[in-house]
């Protein structure tokens, strides 16, 4: 008996094949929805209902979709955040989920910095503005000597703080959980959020989308940042309240934002996109090609280790297991 697999990530098998190939060598039928095309809750209910296990991307699922499946075991997200998979009722369903934390952390600090470059020089301006027949002379700012204030010193946020050390940055750090160990070896200075707001030249967003973080940048803290201040978000959109972004842009209080996540994607009609101080790129962030290699495989490793009865890494909710 073969089993099951359906992928609704719009990137899985798509680029890389060593992973499809795993799953072949090991027993597996993998079906890939089509690129494009974005499955609703009923349809996902409707092709989930005779799998063995699905990779997903950043569609929602559901109760109803969990529940709707006779036989799943497993649920791997193709990415590390699983804010969009219902965990409590996959475990109460015996259904294993896991995820990819950490395979992407180079691809996404590497967008992060030219996302940095990009507002700090006007790129995407100058680019659009050369092509269409002007000259001008732009004018930006040194990253050398500026200072980076980074929300969540997880493994991406840690990778960025490296390579803005590199640009001779003074790096301030904003996390509940604080790794003093990393921060003492490579000089980085941990800061509550209001002074890391106060403080910042760039600012910075890495953290998960939870109860907890979301609209954790509201109207208040972009209040507090400085006038002449850059914001990126490459963590979730919902993170930073869009609304009140707008409005801090339109109006100057914040010099310009660079959003590779939106809190609806794709962003159609944000207003946000109407604003020439904001650049925005297509949650991209771990789409390179060494990133999905690495992110396909901790799938597809913890999705056939699951099937075998094995206990798999990267976990999310281990109790499902007792």
């Amino acid at each position: 008996m073969k089993y099951k697999i359906l992928s609704t990530s719009p990137t899985f098998g798509h680029y890389i094949s060593e992973p499809l190939k795993y799953f072949k060598d090991n027993g597996c039928e993998v079906t890939l929805v089509p690129q494009g095309k974005k499955l609703s809750e009923e349809e996902l209910v409707e092709n989930m209902a005779e799998l063995d296990a699905a990779i997903v991307g950043v569609e929602k699922i559901t109760q109803r979709v969990i529940q709707g499946s006779k036989r799943l075991k497993v649920i791997a997200k193709h990415g590390a955040g699983v804010d969009n998979i219902d965990v409590k009722t996959a475990t109460s369903q015996g259904v294993v989920v896991i995820s990819a934390p950490g395979a992407n952390s180079d691809a996404v600090a590497d967008l992060t910095f030219g996302l940095f470059l990009s507002l700090a020089r006007s790129i995407s301006f100058a680019d659009r503005a050369v092509k269409g027949g002007g000259w001008p002379r732009i004018v930006g700012i040194d990253l050398s000597g500026k200072t980076l204030g980074i929300i969540g010193l997880g493994q991406v946020g840690k990778k960025v703080a490296k390579r803005a050390l590199g640009f001779d940055m003074r790096v301030l750090v904003y996390d509940v959980i604080k790794d003093e160990a990393f921060a003492q070896k490579w000089g980085i200075n941990y800061r509550s959020l209001d002074e890391i707001l106060v403080e910042s030249d760039f600012l910075s967003v890495h953290v998960p989308l939870i109860d907890s973080t979301r609209n954790l940048i509201g109207k208040r803290e972009l209040e507090l940042m400085k006038n002449d201040a850059f914001l990126v978000n490459i963590a979730r959109g919902g993170v930073v309240d869009e609304e009140a972004l707008y409005h801090a842009l339109k109006e100057r209080k914040v010099r310009g934002a660079a959003l590779d996540v939106f809190s609806s994607e794709p962003p159609a009609e944000n207003p946000l996109l109407e604003l020439d101080n904001v650049i925005a790129t297509p949650h991209m962030g771990g789409y390179t090609t060494e990133a999905l290699r690495e992110t396909g495989m901790i799938c597809a490793r913890g999705i056939v280790d699951t099937l075998r009865g094995k206990r798999p890494e990267h976990i999310v909710n281990p109790e499902v297991l007792k």
